[in-house]
Protein backbone atom coordinates (compact mmCIF):
# COMPACT_ATOMS: atom_id res chain seq x y z
CA UNK A 1 0.00 0.00 0.00
CA UNK A 2 2.62 2.51 1.07
CA UNK A 3 4.48 2.46 -2.25
CA UNK A 4 1.37 3.98 -3.84
CA UNK A 5 0.66 6.60 -1.20
CA UNK A 6 2.46 9.86 -0.67
CA UNK A 7 2.94 10.68 3.00
CA UNK A 8 3.64 14.14 4.38
CA UNK A 9 4.73 14.98 7.92
CA UNK A 10 4.05 18.54 9.06
CA UNK A 11 5.72 19.86 12.23
CA UNK A 12 4.01 23.02 13.54
CA UNK A 13 6.57 25.18 15.35
CA UNK A 14 5.49 28.59 16.53
CA UNK A 15 8.30 30.95 17.49
CA UNK A 16 6.47 32.13 20.59
CA UNK A 17 6.05 30.25 23.83
CA UNK A 18 5.13 32.00 27.06
CA UNK A 19 5.86 29.23 29.58
CA UNK A 20 9.20 28.14 28.11
CA UNK A 21 10.47 31.00 25.91
CA UNK A 22 11.88 29.93 22.54
CA UNK A 23 10.99 26.35 23.44
CA UNK A 24 11.33 24.74 20.02
CA UNK A 25 14.91 25.86 19.48
CA UNK A 26 16.19 25.33 23.03
CA UNK A 27 18.70 22.54 23.54
CA UNK A 28 17.17 19.42 25.00
CA UNK A 29 20.19 17.29 25.72
CA UNK A 30 22.56 18.13 22.88
CA UNK A 31 20.18 19.25 20.12
CA UNK A 32 17.28 21.71 19.73
CA UNK A 33 13.87 20.37 20.71
CA UNK A 34 12.55 20.56 17.16
CA UNK A 35 15.40 18.34 15.90
CA UNK A 36 13.83 15.31 17.58
CA UNK A 37 10.62 15.57 15.56
CA UNK A 38 12.56 16.11 12.34
CA UNK A 39 14.81 13.14 13.07
CA UNK A 40 11.88 10.85 13.87
CA UNK A 41 10.10 11.81 10.65
CA UNK A 42 13.12 11.45 8.38
CA UNK A 43 13.94 8.04 9.88
CA UNK A 44 10.63 6.48 8.78
CA UNK A 45 10.79 4.41 5.60
CA UNK A 46 7.24 5.47 4.77
CA UNK A 47 7.52 9.26 4.90
CA UNK A 48 8.06 11.12 1.62
CA UNK A 49 8.37 14.72 2.82
CA UNK A 50 8.98 16.49 6.11
CA UNK A 51 8.15 20.15 6.50
CA UNK A 52 8.27 22.55 9.42
CA UNK A 53 5.72 25.33 9.37
CA UNK A 54 6.76 28.33 11.44
CA UNK A 55 6.50 32.08 11.81
CA UNK A 56 10.03 32.36 13.19
CA UNK A 57 13.19 32.86 11.11
CA UNK A 58 15.55 31.20 13.62
CA UNK A 59 13.31 28.13 13.87
CA UNK A 60 13.21 28.01 10.07
CA UNK A 61 17.00 28.16 9.80
CA UNK A 62 17.55 25.41 12.38
CA UNK A 63 14.90 23.21 10.78
CA UNK A 64 16.61 23.41 7.41
CA UNK A 65 19.95 22.55 9.01
CA UNK A 66 18.40 19.35 10.39
CA UNK A 67 16.99 18.37 7.01
CA UNK A 68 13.41 19.61 6.91
CA UNK A 69 11.75 21.82 4.32
CA UNK A 70 10.19 24.99 5.70
CA UNK A 71 6.85 26.62 4.97
CA UNK A 72 6.66 30.07 6.52
CA UNK A 73 3.43 31.61 7.73
CA UNK A 74 2.74 35.07 9.10
CA UNK A 75 0.53 36.02 12.00
CA UNK A 76 -0.30 39.70 11.70
CA UNK A 77 -3.59 39.48 13.58
CA UNK A 78 -4.04 39.36 17.34
CA UNK A 79 -5.71 35.97 17.08
CA UNK A 80 -3.54 32.89 17.42
CA UNK A 81 -3.36 30.74 14.31
CA UNK A 82 -4.94 27.34 14.99
CA UNK A 83 -2.95 24.15 14.44
CA UNK A 84 -5.62 22.96 11.99
CA UNK A 85 -5.11 26.08 9.90
CA UNK A 86 -1.30 25.83 10.07
CA UNK A 87 -1.34 22.21 8.86
CA UNK A 88 -3.85 22.91 6.10
CA UNK A 89 -1.96 25.92 4.76
CA UNK A 90 1.39 24.10 4.89
CA UNK A 91 -0.07 21.14 3.01
CA UNK A 92 -1.62 23.33 0.30
CA UNK A 93 1.61 25.28 -0.22
CA UNK A 94 3.71 22.11 -0.37
CA UNK A 95 1.34 20.54 -2.88
CA UNK A 96 1.63 23.61 -5.07
CA UNK A 97 5.39 23.19 -5.05
CA UNK A 98 5.27 19.45 -5.83
CA UNK A 99 2.32 19.69 -8.22
CA UNK A 100 0.94 16.58 -6.58
CA UNK A 101 -1.42 15.67 -3.75
CA UNK A 102 -0.51 13.69 -0.65
CA UNK A 103 -2.55 10.72 0.53
CA UNK A 104 -1.81 10.84 4.26
CA UNK A 105 -0.93 13.96 6.22
CA UNK A 106 0.63 13.60 9.66
CA UNK A 107 0.90 16.26 12.33
CA UNK A 108 3.91 15.61 14.54
CA UNK A 109 4.31 17.99 17.45
CA UNK A 110 7.88 19.12 18.25
CA UNK A 111 6.96 18.91 21.94
CA UNK A 112 7.02 15.08 21.88
CA UNK A 113 10.76 14.31 21.69
CA UNK A 114 10.42 10.79 23.13
CA UNK A 115 8.19 9.54 20.34
CA UNK A 116 9.73 6.51 18.61
CA UNK A 117 10.19 5.98 14.89
CA UNK A 118 8.49 2.60 15.33
CA UNK A 119 5.42 4.41 16.69
CA UNK A 120 5.29 6.66 13.64
CA UNK A 121 5.59 3.60 11.41
CA UNK A 122 2.85 1.74 13.29
CA UNK A 123 0.61 4.79 12.92
CA UNK A 124 1.09 4.84 9.17
CA UNK A 125 0.54 1.09 8.92
CA UNK A 126 -2.89 1.52 10.50
CA UNK A 127 -4.02 2.95 7.17
CA UNK A 128 -3.68 -0.48 5.57
CA UNK A 129 -7.23 -0.79 6.86
CA UNK A 130 -9.08 1.31 4.29
CA UNK A 131 -11.88 2.03 6.75
CA UNK A 132 -9.52 4.04 9.00
CA UNK A 133 -9.78 7.79 8.47
CA UNK A 134 -7.51 9.13 11.21
CA UNK A 135 -5.11 7.82 13.84
CA UNK A 136 -4.19 9.56 17.10
CA UNK A 137 -1.78 8.71 19.92
CA UNK A 138 -3.19 8.10 23.38
CA UNK A 139 -2.01 7.05 26.81
CA UNK A 140 -3.84 4.93 29.38
CA UNK A 141 -4.94 7.45 32.00
CA UNK A 142 -7.05 5.45 34.45
CA UNK A 143 -7.60 7.22 37.77
CA UNK A 144 -10.22 7.58 40.48
CA UNK A 145 -11.47 10.80 38.93
CA UNK A 146 -13.88 13.31 40.48
CA UNK A 147 -16.19 15.87 38.96
CA UNK A 148 -17.62 19.12 40.34
CA UNK A 149 -21.28 20.14 40.30
CA UNK A 150 -21.33 23.94 39.88
CA UNK A 151 -25.05 24.23 40.65
CA UNK A 152 -24.93 22.38 43.97
CA UNK A 153 -21.26 23.22 44.66
CA UNK A 154 -20.24 19.70 45.49
CA UNK A 155 -17.77 17.09 44.28
CA UNK A 156 -18.85 13.69 43.02
CA UNK A 157 -16.99 10.53 41.92
CA UNK A 158 -16.69 9.67 38.25
CA UNK A 159 -16.30 6.00 39.07
CA UNK A 160 -18.69 3.32 40.29
CA UNK A 161 -16.45 1.44 42.72
CA UNK A 162 -13.21 2.33 44.47
CA UNK A 163 -10.61 -0.11 43.16
CA UNK A 164 -6.91 0.02 42.27
CA UNK A 165 -6.41 2.10 39.09
CA UNK A 166 -5.25 -0.91 37.09
CA UNK A 167 -8.63 -2.57 37.77
CA UNK A 168 -10.62 0.35 36.35
CA UNK A 169 -11.87 0.24 32.76
CA UNK A 170 -9.34 1.65 30.31
CA UNK A 171 -9.60 5.39 29.87
CA UNK A 172 -7.47 7.02 27.20
CA UNK A 173 -6.12 10.56 27.12
CA UNK A 174 -5.01 12.00 23.80
CA UNK A 175 -1.30 12.89 23.95
CA UNK A 176 -1.37 15.38 21.09
CA UNK A 177 2.00 14.08 19.90
CA UNK A 178 0.86 12.65 16.62
CA UNK A 179 -2.25 12.90 14.48
CA UNK A 180 -2.38 11.17 11.10
CA UNK A 181 -5.29 11.55 8.69
CA UNK A 182 -6.26 10.95 5.11
CA UNK A 183 -5.82 13.96 2.85
CA UNK A 184 -9.55 14.40 2.28
CA UNK A 185 -10.12 15.18 5.99
CA UNK A 186 -7.52 17.95 6.27
CA UNK A 187 -9.41 21.27 6.41
CA UNK A 188 -8.71 24.70 7.91
CA UNK A 189 -10.88 23.83 10.91
CA UNK A 190 -10.35 20.08 11.35
CA UNK A 191 -7.98 17.16 10.73
CA UNK A 192 -10.17 14.30 11.93
CA UNK A 193 -12.22 11.86 9.90
CA UNK A 194 -15.13 9.76 11.09
CA UNK A 195 -13.50 6.42 11.81
CA UNK A 196 -10.73 6.97 14.39
CA UNK A 197 -8.09 4.46 15.44
CA UNK A 198 -5.51 4.92 18.19
CA UNK A 199 -1.90 4.07 19.01
CA UNK A 200 -1.37 3.56 22.74
CA UNK A 201 1.91 4.99 24.07
CA UNK A 202 3.86 4.26 27.22
CA UNK A 203 3.96 6.91 29.93
CA UNK A 204 7.46 7.90 28.88
CA UNK A 205 6.78 8.14 25.16
CA UNK A 206 3.61 10.12 25.81
CA UNK A 207 5.40 13.04 27.47
CA UNK A 208 4.36 16.31 25.86
CA UNK A 209 6.46 19.32 26.85
CA UNK A 210 4.10 22.06 27.95
CA UNK A 211 5.83 23.39 31.07
CA UNK A 212 9.23 23.33 32.77
CA UNK A 213 8.36 20.21 34.74
CA UNK A 214 7.67 18.37 31.48
CA UNK A 215 11.03 19.56 30.15
CA UNK A 216 12.83 18.21 33.21
CA UNK A 217 11.09 14.83 32.88
CA UNK A 218 11.97 14.64 29.18
CA UNK A 219 15.63 15.41 29.96
CA UNK A 220 15.68 12.58 32.49
CA UNK A 221 14.13 10.16 30.03
CA UNK A 222 16.72 11.05 27.40
CA UNK A 223 19.44 10.20 29.92
CA UNK A 224 17.80 6.90 30.84
CA UNK A 225 20.10 3.90 30.40
CA UNK A 226 19.75 0.13 30.57
CA UNK A 227 22.16 -1.11 33.20
CA UNK A 228 23.23 -4.70 33.83
CA UNK A 229 24.71 -5.54 37.25
CA UNK A 230 26.78 -8.75 37.10
CA UNK A 231 27.29 -9.59 40.77
CA UNK A 232 28.85 -12.32 42.90
CA UNK A 233 27.38 -13.21 46.30
CA UNK A 234 27.91 -16.61 47.89
CA UNK A 235 28.82 -17.90 51.34
CA UNK A 236 32.60 -17.87 50.90
CA UNK A 237 32.80 -14.17 49.94
CA UNK A 238 29.65 -12.89 51.64
CA UNK A 239 27.21 -10.25 50.44
CA UNK A 240 29.37 -7.09 50.35
CA UNK A 241 29.46 -7.00 46.53
CA UNK A 242 25.69 -7.38 46.35
CA UNK A 243 25.21 -4.76 49.09
CA UNK A 244 27.24 -2.24 47.11
CA UNK A 245 25.34 -2.87 43.88
CA UNK A 246 21.97 -2.68 45.63
CA UNK A 247 22.95 0.64 47.21
CA UNK A 248 24.05 2.00 43.84
CA UNK A 249 20.95 0.66 42.08
CA UNK A 250 18.72 2.35 44.66
CA UNK A 251 20.17 5.70 43.53
CA UNK A 252 19.50 4.93 39.85
CA UNK A 253 15.73 4.81 40.13
CA UNK A 254 15.20 6.42 36.72
CA UNK A 255 17.24 3.81 34.85
CA UNK A 256 16.37 0.27 33.77
CA UNK A 257 18.32 -2.02 36.10
CA UNK A 258 18.64 -5.79 35.76
CA UNK A 259 20.83 -8.04 37.93
CA UNK A 260 22.69 -11.05 36.53
CA UNK A 261 23.80 -13.71 39.00
CA UNK A 262 25.26 -17.20 38.73
CA UNK A 263 22.65 -19.85 39.47
CA UNK A 264 24.93 -21.34 42.17
CA UNK A 265 24.97 -18.10 44.19
CA UNK A 266 22.07 -18.93 46.47
CA UNK A 267 22.98 -16.16 48.93
CA UNK A 268 22.75 -13.49 46.24
CA UNK A 269 19.53 -14.88 44.78
CA UNK A 270 17.89 -14.81 48.21
CA UNK A 271 18.97 -11.20 48.74
CA UNK A 272 17.57 -10.12 45.37
CA UNK A 273 14.29 -11.86 46.15
CA UNK A 274 14.08 -10.02 49.47
CA UNK A 275 14.75 -6.66 47.80
CA UNK A 276 12.40 -7.33 44.87
CA UNK A 277 14.95 -6.37 42.23
CA UNK A 278 14.57 -8.03 38.82
CA UNK A 279 17.30 -10.54 38.06
CA UNK A 280 18.39 -13.19 35.61
CA UNK A 281 20.31 -16.32 36.59
CA UNK A 282 22.89 -17.87 34.30
CA UNK A 283 25.06 -20.99 34.17
CA UNK A 284 28.52 -20.16 32.87
CA UNK A 285 29.94 -17.29 30.87
CA UNK A 286 28.46 -18.38 27.54
CA UNK A 287 24.93 -18.26 28.92
CA UNK A 288 25.68 -14.95 30.63
CA UNK A 289 26.51 -13.37 27.27
CA UNK A 290 23.39 -14.80 25.66
CA UNK A 291 21.22 -13.25 28.37
CA UNK A 292 23.13 -9.98 28.40
CA UNK A 293 22.59 -9.63 24.67
CA UNK A 294 18.89 -10.29 25.11
CA UNK A 295 18.71 -7.39 27.58
CA UNK A 296 21.12 -5.32 25.42
CA UNK A 297 22.29 -2.91 28.13
CA UNK A 298 24.12 0.36 27.58
CA UNK A 299 26.30 -0.23 30.65
CA UNK A 300 27.56 -3.45 32.26
CA UNK A 301 28.66 -3.15 35.90
CA UNK A 302 30.78 -6.03 37.19
CA UNK A 303 31.17 -6.61 40.93
CA UNK A 304 32.72 -10.07 40.71
CA UNK A 305 36.26 -9.43 41.97
CA UNK A 306 39.12 -10.08 39.53
CA UNK A 307 38.22 -10.35 35.85
CA UNK A 308 39.99 -11.95 32.90
CA UNK A 309 41.12 -10.22 29.73
CA UNK A 310 38.89 -12.49 27.62
CA UNK A 311 35.75 -11.66 29.61
CA UNK A 312 36.20 -7.88 29.44
CA UNK A 313 37.21 -7.87 25.77
CA UNK A 314 34.13 -9.93 24.93
CA UNK A 315 31.97 -7.33 26.69
CA UNK A 316 33.71 -4.57 24.75
CA UNK A 317 33.22 -6.50 21.51
CA UNK A 318 29.47 -6.38 22.12
CA UNK A 319 29.69 -2.59 22.37
CA UNK A 320 28.97 -2.33 26.10
CA UNK A 321 30.40 0.35 28.37
CA UNK A 322 32.12 -1.66 31.11
CA UNK A 323 32.42 -0.64 34.77
CA UNK A 324 34.23 -2.83 37.30
CA UNK A 325 34.45 -2.69 41.10
CA UNK A 326 37.46 -3.88 43.10
CA UNK A 327 39.00 -5.57 40.10
CA UNK A 328 42.70 -6.37 40.52
CA UNK A 329 42.60 -8.88 37.65
CA UNK A 330 44.20 -8.47 34.25
CA UNK A 331 40.81 -7.64 32.74
CA UNK A 332 40.70 -4.32 34.57
CA UNK A 333 43.12 -2.86 32.03
CA UNK A 334 40.46 -3.09 29.33
CA UNK A 335 37.42 -1.88 31.32
CA UNK A 336 36.19 1.64 30.67
CA UNK A 337 36.07 2.44 34.40
CA UNK A 338 37.41 0.65 37.46
CA UNK A 339 36.41 1.78 40.96
CA UNK A 340 38.40 0.67 43.99
CA UNK A 341 37.74 2.27 47.35
CA UNK A 342 40.01 -0.11 49.28
CA UNK A 343 43.16 -0.26 47.18
CA UNK A 344 44.85 2.94 46.06
CA UNK A 345 45.83 1.83 42.57
CA UNK A 346 48.13 3.38 39.96
CA UNK A 347 46.70 6.87 39.44
CA UNK A 348 48.46 7.15 36.06
CA UNK A 349 45.89 4.79 34.55
CA UNK A 350 43.07 6.94 33.25
CA UNK A 351 40.39 4.27 33.75
CA UNK A 352 41.04 3.70 37.47
CA UNK A 353 39.29 5.74 40.18
CA UNK A 354 40.35 4.76 43.66
CA UNK A 355 39.97 6.00 47.21
CA UNK A 356 37.36 6.45 49.90
CA UNK A 357 35.21 8.88 47.91
CA UNK A 358 34.09 5.95 45.75
CA UNK A 359 32.87 3.88 48.67
CA UNK A 360 29.13 3.22 48.87
CA UNK A 361 27.71 3.12 52.38
CA UNK A 362 24.69 1.01 53.19
CA UNK A 363 21.57 3.12 53.55
CA UNK A 364 21.37 2.49 57.31
CA UNK A 365 24.55 4.52 57.88
CA UNK A 366 23.03 7.70 56.45
CA UNK A 367 20.50 8.05 59.24
CA UNK A 368 22.41 7.53 62.46
CA UNK A 369 22.55 10.62 64.75
CA UNK A 370 25.79 12.30 65.81
CA UNK A 371 27.83 10.06 68.12
CA UNK A 372 28.71 11.60 71.50
CA UNK A 373 32.15 10.61 72.80
CA UNK A 374 32.11 10.29 76.59
CA UNK A 375 34.77 9.83 79.26
CA UNK A 376 33.49 6.35 80.07
CA UNK A 377 33.98 3.28 77.87
CA UNK A 378 31.08 1.00 78.64
CA UNK A 379 30.56 -0.83 75.35
CA UNK A 380 33.16 -2.54 73.14
CA UNK A 381 32.43 -4.17 69.79
CA UNK A 382 34.59 -6.90 68.25
CA UNK A 383 33.74 -7.35 64.59
CA UNK A 384 36.00 -9.24 62.20
CA UNK A 385 33.99 -9.99 59.10
CA UNK A 386 34.57 -12.79 56.59
CA UNK A 387 35.85 -16.07 57.99
CA UNK A 388 38.35 -14.67 60.53
CA UNK A 389 40.70 -17.53 59.63
CA UNK A 390 43.31 -16.41 62.19
CA UNK A 391 40.68 -16.16 64.93
CA UNK A 392 41.45 -12.54 65.74
CA UNK A 393 38.07 -12.37 67.48
CA UNK A 394 39.15 -14.68 70.29
CA UNK A 395 42.62 -13.11 70.41
CA UNK A 396 41.19 -9.64 70.95
CA UNK A 397 38.58 -10.89 73.43
CA UNK A 398 41.21 -12.58 75.59
CA UNK A 399 43.38 -9.48 75.42
CA UNK A 400 40.51 -7.28 76.64
CA UNK A 401 39.55 -9.68 79.41
CA UNK A 402 43.16 -9.67 80.62
CA UNK A 403 42.82 -5.94 81.40
CA UNK A 404 39.94 -6.57 83.85
CA UNK A 405 37.64 -4.41 81.72
CA UNK A 406 34.16 -4.58 83.31
CA UNK A 407 31.97 -3.15 80.56
CA UNK A 408 29.89 -4.89 77.93
CA UNK A 409 31.52 -6.68 75.01
CA UNK A 410 29.48 -7.36 71.88
CA UNK A 411 30.91 -9.82 69.36
CA UNK A 412 29.65 -10.25 65.80
CA UNK A 413 30.88 -13.44 64.17
CA UNK A 414 31.27 -13.81 60.42
CA UNK A 415 29.33 -16.37 58.45
CA UNK A 416 32.27 -18.77 58.30
CA UNK A 417 33.84 -18.18 61.66
CA UNK A 418 35.75 -21.39 62.61
CA UNK A 419 34.17 -23.50 65.37
CA UNK A 420 31.42 -21.03 66.07
CA UNK A 421 29.62 -23.32 68.51
CA UNK A 422 32.81 -24.05 70.43
CA UNK A 423 33.62 -20.37 70.80
CA UNK A 424 30.13 -19.53 72.05
CA UNK A 425 30.32 -22.38 74.57
CA UNK A 426 33.56 -20.97 76.03
CA UNK A 427 32.14 -17.54 76.84
CA UNK A 428 28.46 -18.24 77.53
CA UNK A 429 28.99 -18.09 81.31
CA UNK A 430 30.19 -14.48 81.12
CA UNK A 431 27.07 -12.24 81.19
CA UNK A 432 29.01 -9.18 79.98
CA UNK A 433 29.77 -10.85 76.62
CA UNK A 434 27.09 -11.17 73.94
CA UNK A 435 27.66 -12.99 70.67
CA UNK A 436 25.66 -12.30 67.49
CA UNK A 437 25.85 -14.33 64.30
CA UNK A 438 23.23 -12.91 61.96
CA UNK A 439 23.11 -9.13 62.18
CA UNK A 440 21.02 -7.01 59.81
CA UNK A 441 21.44 -3.68 61.63
CA UNK A 442 25.22 -3.46 61.98
CA UNK A 443 25.08 0.36 62.16
CA UNK A 444 23.21 0.13 65.49
CA UNK A 445 25.90 -2.08 67.02
CA UNK A 446 28.64 0.23 65.80
CA UNK A 447 26.89 3.40 66.92
CA UNK A 448 26.25 2.05 70.42
CA UNK A 449 29.93 1.16 70.86
CA UNK A 450 32.54 3.31 72.56
CA UNK A 451 35.48 1.41 71.05
CA UNK A 452 35.54 -1.03 68.12
CA UNK A 453 38.06 -3.72 67.16
CA UNK A 454 37.90 -4.65 63.49
CA UNK A 455 39.97 -5.53 60.43
CA UNK A 456 41.21 -3.11 57.78
CA UNK A 457 38.40 -4.02 55.42
CA UNK A 458 35.20 -2.36 54.28
CA UNK A 459 33.90 -2.05 57.84
CA UNK A 460 36.37 0.75 58.52
CA UNK A 461 34.48 3.03 56.12
CA UNK A 462 31.20 2.32 57.87
CA UNK A 463 32.80 2.94 61.26
CA UNK A 464 34.42 6.13 59.98
CA UNK A 465 31.05 7.51 58.86
CA UNK A 466 29.86 7.21 62.48
CA UNK A 467 33.08 8.43 64.13
CA UNK A 468 33.64 5.52 66.57
CA UNK A 469 37.22 5.21 67.98
CA UNK A 470 38.61 2.03 66.43
CA UNK A 471 41.62 -0.27 66.65
CA UNK A 472 42.35 -2.16 63.41
CA UNK A 473 44.09 -5.52 63.07
CA UNK A 474 44.72 -6.60 59.48
CA UNK A 475 43.65 -10.15 58.68
CA UNK A 476 46.16 -10.67 55.85
CA UNK A 477 48.90 -9.05 53.80
CA UNK A 478 46.35 -7.65 51.36
CA UNK A 479 44.62 -5.66 54.10
CA UNK A 480 47.96 -4.11 55.04
CA UNK A 481 47.78 -2.18 51.76
CA UNK A 482 44.55 -0.41 52.77
CA UNK A 483 46.04 3.02 53.39
CA UNK A 484 42.73 4.50 54.53
CA UNK A 485 43.21 2.76 57.87
CA UNK A 486 45.61 5.28 59.40
CA UNK A 487 46.02 7.91 62.08
CA UNK A 488 45.18 10.56 59.50
CA UNK A 489 41.61 9.29 59.20
CA UNK A 490 41.26 8.58 62.93
CA UNK A 491 42.18 4.87 63.17
CA UNK A 492 44.75 3.05 65.27
CA UNK A 493 46.34 0.57 62.85
CA UNK A 494 48.22 -2.14 64.72
CA UNK A 495 49.24 -3.98 61.56
CA UNK A 496 49.01 -7.71 60.94
CA UNK A 497 46.84 -9.19 63.70
CA UNK A 498 48.35 -12.66 63.46
CA UNK A 499 51.79 -11.36 64.51
CA UNK A 500 50.58 -9.32 67.51
CA UNK A 501 50.99 -10.46 71.11
CA UNK A 502 48.05 -10.37 73.53
CA UNK A 503 49.92 -7.90 75.69
CA UNK A 504 50.35 -5.45 72.81
CA UNK A 505 46.62 -5.49 72.11
CA UNK A 506 45.75 -5.17 75.80
CA UNK A 507 48.09 -2.21 76.31
CA UNK A 508 46.73 -0.42 73.26
CA UNK A 509 43.18 -0.96 74.50
CA UNK A 510 43.93 0.33 78.04
CA UNK A 511 45.71 3.40 76.66
CA UNK A 512 42.72 4.25 74.47
CA UNK A 513 40.18 3.67 77.26
CA UNK A 514 42.08 6.05 79.53
CA UNK A 515 42.71 8.75 76.92
CA UNK A 516 39.43 10.59 76.37
CA UNK A 517 41.21 13.33 74.41
CA UNK A 518 42.61 10.86 71.91
CA UNK A 519 39.24 9.19 71.40
CA UNK A 520 37.66 12.59 70.84
CA UNK A 521 40.36 13.49 68.30
CA UNK A 522 39.87 10.16 66.49
CA UNK A 523 36.14 10.89 66.35
CA UNK A 524 36.72 14.34 64.84
CA UNK A 525 39.18 13.05 62.24
CA UNK A 526 36.78 10.35 61.13
CA UNK A 527 33.87 12.72 60.74
CA UNK A 528 36.02 15.14 58.71
CA UNK A 529 36.04 12.48 55.96
CA UNK A 530 33.06 12.82 53.62
CA UNK A 531 31.79 9.29 53.01
CA UNK A 532 28.17 10.00 52.17
CA UNK A 533 28.58 11.05 48.54
CA UNK A 534 29.99 7.81 47.16
CA UNK A 535 27.07 7.01 44.82
CA UNK A 536 27.04 10.58 43.48
CA UNK A 537 30.81 10.53 42.92
CA UNK A 538 30.61 7.17 41.15
CA UNK A 539 27.67 8.17 38.97
CA UNK A 540 29.35 11.46 38.03
CA UNK A 541 32.39 9.52 36.78
CA UNK A 542 30.24 6.99 34.91
CA UNK A 543 28.22 9.73 33.19
CA UNK A 544 31.31 11.65 32.10
CA UNK A 545 33.23 8.59 30.91
CA UNK A 546 30.14 7.25 29.16
CA UNK A 547 29.77 10.59 27.38
CA UNK A 548 33.36 10.28 26.11
CA UNK A 549 32.70 6.67 25.17
CA UNK A 550 29.72 7.69 23.01
CA UNK A 551 31.73 10.43 21.32
CA UNK A 552 34.42 7.92 20.34
CA UNK A 553 31.93 5.58 18.71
Amino acid sequence: MFNNNKILVVIPASGSSKIIPRKNIRLLGTVPLIAYAIGISKSSQYVDDVIVTTDDSETALLSEKFGASVIRYSNDSQDEVSVDEMIYNAMIQKEKLTLDEYDIVITLQPTAPLLKVSTLNRTIEKFEDFSVDSVITVVDDRHLNWGYDEEHQRYFPLYIKRVAPELLPKSFRETGALLATRRSFVRPDSRLGTNIDVIELSKGESINIVNKEDWLIAENYLQKRKMAFVVSAYDEIGSSHMDRCLSLASKLVFHDVLFFIDESHELGINILNNFNYPYVIYDGEDELFIKLNQFNPHIVINDILDTSTEYILNLKKEGYFVVNFEDLGVGSEFADVVFDSLYEQDSSKSNIFSGYKYYILKEEFYFQPQKIITNEVNNVLIYFNRNDSHNLTEKVLNSILATNYEGRINIILGLHYPDKEGFIAKIQTNPSIQVYTNVSNISEFMFNSDIIFTSAGKAMYEICSLGIPTICLSQDERELTHIFCSDKTGFINMGLGESLEHEEIANQFVDLVNDYGRRLEMHKRMLSVDLKNGPDNIWAVIKEEYRKFKLRR
